[in-house]
């Protein structure tokens, strides 16, 4: 392993592309993804793989690309992913990064969206789960309750999130607690369907079961 999770932190580009693409997806009414976001997704990458057993250099990749699976929206919304992936391959070859490795970091970055991401290798897999189990009253920006839409409704609903991951029952459970006067469990469903079937399938690539578990009842 040649360049660590710190080391891509300290780079200006980065640092520049997480705040600046942070505050455009603000400008357009998204919520959060700024520091908050990419360092919980960053190290629930690498948790992920350290549970079930994964070499430790390509846990470190899994963090690396959590951290920065975002930097695209420092362009724009669309395609995103693609153009996270693609400002990323400079970066860490400056950076030194041996070419297998880049390989399977951009791979990751640029599958993590919903609409057409594929759990093509370990590292994607983890990044998919980590950055879809991120659904947190935290995340909302919009302080009018009265103005919300559905997603600010969504998230804001969400008291409590945890990804859970059982290396002996081989198990990948997204447990959350979710205040139903705020938002009917059917309307987390109505927006998050296709990220939760991404979930299983990257926990399927992990050769595990995914699992949603919402105020203590087990829905997948």
């Amino acid at each position: 392993m040649t360049v660590k999770l710190e080391d891509v932190k300290k780079h200006p580009l980065v640092d520049a592309f997480i705040r600046k693409g942070n505050e455009h997806l603000g400008v357009l009414g998204f919520t959060e993804h700024g520091y908050r976001h990419v360092h919980l997704v960053s190290a629930i990458a690498r948790n992920i793989l350290e549970r079930l057993g994964y070499e430790e250099h390509l846990c470190e990749l899994a963090a690396i690309a959590g951290y920065i699976h975002d930097i695209g929206n420092v362009v724009n919304r669309h395609y995103h992913a693609e153009l996270a992936a693609t400002l990323a391959l400079p970066i860490l070859r400056e950076l030194g990064m041996e070419p297998e490795e880049i390989a399977l970091v951009i791979a990751a970055i640029g599958n993590h969206d919903e609409q057409r991401g594929i759990p093509v290798n370990p590292v994607a897999a983890a990044v998919i789960l980590a950055d879809k189990s991120d659904v947190h009253r935290s995340r909302v920006r919009n302080q009018d309750f009265a103005t919300f839409d559905i997603h600010d409704r969504v998230n804001y609903a969400v008291e409590h999130s945890f990804l859970r991951v059982n290396a002996e029952n081989k198990t990948i459970s997204l447990e959350l607690t979710i205040d139903t006067e705020i938002c009917p469990v059917l309307e987390y469903f109505e927006i998050f369907l296709t990220r939760m079937v991404l979930c299983r399938r990257a926990a399927d690539f992990l050769k595990c079961q995914f699992e949603l578990i919402i105020n203590g009842v087990k829905l997948l």
